[in-house]
């Protein structure tokens, strides 16, 4: 690929992460969430209580940055956190009651927000989320 064509490509990625991150902030604020934080939330309300491991791992972050958010979410009344019953070197993690109350406003949010996203779109948005999905494995450092 010659330069200018990168440049496009590159500046063209940048450009829709930092704007998606922000509408995702416009979304989130309301429900004192911010960018990130919607990822736990929905995670445990898919698939239950869940260790900071596979939050670390659904996420795609580093465990001390989950281990931070985490901290927030449950000072919010948002997460419980507790010991692993079976091994004391392993937090699980689960929604608070006012957490799973949270879920829905957060679920309409994030619905608005991939609205915006592809309002417009001139290609089909499940043609899109593949190509997304294709670059996003291209980067994987665990396939490079």
């Amino acid at each position: 690929m010659d330069f200018a064509r990168a440049k496009r490509v590159n500046d063209a990625v940048r450009s829709l992460a930092m704007r998606h991150r922000a509408a995702a902030a416009q979304v989130l604020a309301p429900l004192g969430l911010h960018p990130g934080q919607e990822v736990l939330l929905l995670e445990l309300s898919a698939h239950g209580s869940r260790t900071q491991a596979q939050l670390a791992v659904a996420s795609g972050c580093e465990p001390p940055t989950i281990t931070g958010s985490v901290r927030k979410l449950e000072s919010a009344g948002l997460l419980v956190r507790r010991p692993s019953p079976t091994d004391g070197r392993v937090t699980i993690v689960e929604l608070s009651d006012r957490g799973r109350s949270l879920v829905p406003a957060l679920e309409a949010a994030w619905c608005e927000l991939a609205e915006r996203t592809v309002a417009g779109l001139s290609t089909d948005p499940d043609r899109l989320t593949a190509s997304l999905g294709e670059m996003t494995a291209g980067l994987d450092p665990a396939t490079a």
